[in-house]
């Protein structure tokens, strides 16, 4: 078993402990889940376990006993993937809106990493685990576009120094809502799990939250009326980082269910955001390799509703 602790600090007390524990601890995503470990008796101070009720004090010393994960059976299956690129180092993929990355709780199959190990037989990357075999980064289950995946451990490596070093391309288009008065802006601003929902992330003001640098580059392709199609490129890639930094300017994404209006548009069955250019140097060959991906039938189509006229960047 993990073993996780925290003292509570002067201004926390009164806040019941699957709360505050919440608002604490990026392993734990869920108050359920923390509710379940103190029913277990895995959640004490002092030695003494507590109930989910218990409201903390100052100085509290908690103790977490988290049991080891238990790995999912992840199966091979032969599910129909659209590859623009493949070696024998790497690959390019472009991912369908709705598809899972990898295999999690309640997304065991169906999951581009299922659909990989029956393409690729063995030859996956094992750095990232039996898991996310070969992934080095990813998208979005509601975002569409394109993924590379490491076929063997020094390609993987060599991709993460790229995305470490900001110097691997990725360009976005997205439908947001409102208008824009400037065609072009940066939006720089840490990212980290939200406080109260762990399923959630936000930009970060305060100093004492742990947070990453995040830096989002965009620019105006169309003015839609209540819509603007945007383009946007990322120099670091944070989970959900446009959809929070459009967020944060009042600009959400058209169809985000977590962090737009509600309730969302139904058409678009989730963000209206599509991983369009990806650019980066084969990390075996050294060559530059760059790939761009139409914009999928959904998102034409809410383009056309919206009066889009910039037929070109279809």
């Amino acid at each position: 078993m993990e073993v996780i602790s925290c003292k509570v600090t002067a201004g926390e007390e009164g806040t019941r402990i699957d709360r505050y524990l919440l608002g604490q601890l990026d392993s734990l995503t869920s108050r359920s889940a923390l509710q379940k470990l103190c029913e277990a008796g895995n959640v004490s101070i002092k030695g003494v376990p507590v109930s989910k009720n218990y409201k903390v004090r100052p100085g509290d010393e908690i103790e977490i006993l988290l049991p080891d994960p238990v790995e999912l059976d992840v199966v091979p299956e032969n599910i129909p993937l659209d590859i623009v690129y493949e070696d024998r180092h790497l690959l390019v993929v472009n991912k369908p809106k709705g598809m899972v990355v990898h295999p999690a709780p309640g997304h065991s199959t169906g999951t581009l990493v299922n659909a990989l190990l029956y393409h690729c037989r063995e030859e996956l990357s094992g750095i990232n685990g039996v898991i996310r075999p070969g992934i080095v980064h990813r998208i979005d289950k509601d975002t569409s576009g394109l993924l590379i995946v490491a076929k063997t451990d020094g390609a993987h490596l060599g991709l993460a120094e790229q995305i470490k070093a900001h110097s691997f391309q990725r360009q976005y288009q997205a439908v947001v809502y409102g208008g824009f008065s400037n065609d072009q802006g940066t939006v720089s601003a840490p990212i980290g799990r939200h406080k109260t929902d762990r399923k959630r992330m936000c930009v970060v003001t305060d100093p004492n939250q742990r947070a990453r640098e995040a830096v989002t580059h965009y620019s105006v392709l169309e003015h839609m009326g209540p819509f603007t199609h945007l383009q946007l490129e990322l120099e670091t890639g944070r989970t959900h980082q446009i959809r929070v930094h459009m967020a944060s300017l009042g600009h959400p994404v058209a169809g985000d269910e977590v962090y737009g209006p509600k309730p969302a548009i139904p058409e678009l069955h989730g963000q209206c955001l599509h991983a369009k250019l990806i650019g980066f140097r084969h990390p075996i060959t050294g060559d530059y390799l760059e790939f761009d991906s139409p914009l999928p039938e959904y998102f034409q189509k809410f383009l056309k509703k919206c009066g889009n006229k910039r037929s070109d960047m279809i």
